[in-house]
């Protein structure tokens, strides 16, 4: 495809700034006044002077107005593109395919791309038809117009350097955008991961400062026995920990590459080492362990990789958002709910009840969860309908998983900062409810018995008299005894009520 270059008045499409709003399937902007035409296998267009997209970009914007969110909402996957163009230059130029000028001019357009420019310039939308190939052409653009640019040529002067034959060499859209998308999940799921911990390590700072505290545990939202609030926050921060795990298990998956399968996995049109040389410079731009899979048509088939990174982060999902409900259910109230901790005040939380606060921040996480199992639904029966050596649904697994994975880390970090740092507790309700609970007479089960636990326990449901009062009125135990069984540290701890009093009573019991 060779372009020539015309002048003409403002057409249909123009440019400012590179920013392109996208309606009725047409690009608006009536600035540009220059233009260049450029060529493909359905006839010729006119492409904006300034732009450095080219036909390719332009059919697919028109094609594509689903999202509004372009690749340059992505910034992770545009650096990836031009970390695996940058590496194929200079593994086309190791082995003889590519002359060292061309592949010197790529390698400099993709590192700028690489430094944040031209980001802009990537305006296709993510949810694309073509399996990709949009974004691909789009990146091979970009970077050739770049390139020219740098050689001292016009943007659209191809016959010096062509976005397909040059900066595509040795490629297909179906080995450069998985792998792509790999490398950007791989980038997102590291700071998801960084998240994570701050967020666990902010429960675990929780769980030592409220380590003495004493309160009721609850089972099906009923009294059950005795725990502290720091076993509570620390049980928090252990979920947290456990996904971490898992997380840093599924991000290993995704570094296995198909890029050297070219079309299906055959490797046409590639040079025979291209995919050792092309993987060993990904590597060493990136920092990424990438590994070329060992068969070549099954990778570049199977998208079995999102699909059990996007599993990892529904239990994710799952895990923070139970979390978020105990946060909301332990600072209900504060009059008439459980008023047991406090979540900091962040915003005003009614517009006619005066003084209302609510607890947005972990509403917020709850809706993201919501939507990460939503997102997991569409790449799981995205990833099912691929068929016999591609897999065309790619582009929406990849706006789902991004969105997921960027979502995610954000929630984290709210809960975080806004949320769980500011945590207070309300140590004197904990207490009473402690001692007004039917549920402490659990903790004297192995000691009066299974029978008077519960004759107390019915007595005291229906008097709404404490179990600590009734066991000395019926002369069950001393108030020493009680005293001694009731301490906090063996009412929390694993065996901590079974003392020696225990041990005689049970066996004054086996006595009678």
């Amino acid at each position: 495809m060779r372009a020539s270059v015309s002048s003409c008045s403002p057409g249909r499409f123009g440019l400012a700034k590179q920013v392109w709003l996208l309606a009725s399937a047409r690009v608006f902007m009536m600035m540009s006044k220059a233009f260049r035409t450029e060529h493909d296998m359905l006839g010729e267009r006119l492409v904006p002077m300034e732009a450095y997209w080219g036909i390719h970009t332009l059919r697919a914007v028109e094609n594509f107005p689903i999202s509004r969110q372009t690749v340059a909402d992505a910034p992770e996957l545009i650096n990836s593109l031009a970390c695996i163009k940058q590496a194929a230059a200079l593994a086309n130029r190791d082995l003889n395919q590519l002359e060292r000028e061309k592949s010197d001019a790529i390698v400099s357009a993709c590192r700028q791309i690489r430094e944040g420019a031209f980001h802009e310039a990537f305006i296709v939308d993510q949810i694309q038809g073509g399996a990709g190939t949009s974004t691909n052409m789009n990146a091979n653009e970009v970077i050739a117009n770049v390139a020219l640019e740098l050689l001292g040529f016009e943007k659209g002067d191809y016959a010096r350097l062509h976005p397909n034959e040059d900066v595509n060499m040795g490629q297909s859209t179906n080995d450069v955008y998985p792998t792509a998308l790999k490398l950007a999940a791989w980038f997102g799921v590291n700071r998801l991961i960084e998240a994570m911990s701050a967020l666990r390590k902010a429960f675990e700072e929780k769980a030592v400062t409220f380590e003495s505290v004493v309160k009721m545990g609850r089972t099906q939202l009923q009294d059950a026995v005795p725990m502290t609030l720091g076993q509570e926050f620390g049980a928090f921060a252990t979920m947290l920990e456990e996904d971490e795990l898992r997380l840093e298990e599924a991000v290993g998956l995704i570094c296995e590459i198909n890029l050297g399968a070219t079309a299906i996995g055959t490797g046409i049109t590639a040079h025979p080492e291209y995919a050792s040389r092309v993987r060993d410079h990904l590597a060493e731009l990136t920092g990424v362990p990438v590994v070329t899979a060992s068969n070549l048509v099954e990778a570049t088939q199977d998208c079995g990789a999102f699909v059990q990174l996007s599993g990892v982060l529904k239990r994710v999902a799952v895990k923070l958002s139970k979390t978020c409900n105990d946060l909301r259910l332990l600072s209900s109230g504060p009059r008439t709910g459980l008023n047991e901790i406090n979540l900091p005040m962040r915003q005003a939380g009614s517009s006619i009840m005066p003084g209302k606060v609510n607890p947005v921040i972990p509403e917020v996480v709850n809706q993201v969860a919501f939507e990460v199992m939503g997102n997991d639904v569409t790449i799981s029966m995205a990833a099912e309908a691929g068929q016999l050596q591609l897999n065309a649904f790619e582009p929406v697994i990849f706006h789902s998983l991004n969105r997921s994975i960027s979502h995610l880390t954000a929630a984290c970090r709210t809960l975080e900062e806004n949320c769980v740092r500011g945590i207070s507790c309300n140590s004197e309700c904990l207490r009473l409810s402690v001692e007004n609970s039917i549920g402490l007479v659990t903790a004297l089960n192995p000691v009066i018995g299974y029978r008077k636990a519960t004759e107390i326990a019915l007595e005291a449901h229906a008097s709404g008299g404490r179990i600590y009062d009734l066991v000395l009125e019926k002369g069950y135990l001393s108030e020493d005894e009680l005293e001694a069984l009731l301490e906090p540290e063996k009412l929390t701890t694993p065996g901590g009520n079974d003392s020696g009093i225990g041990r005689e009573k049970r066996r004054d019991r086996s006595r009678t």
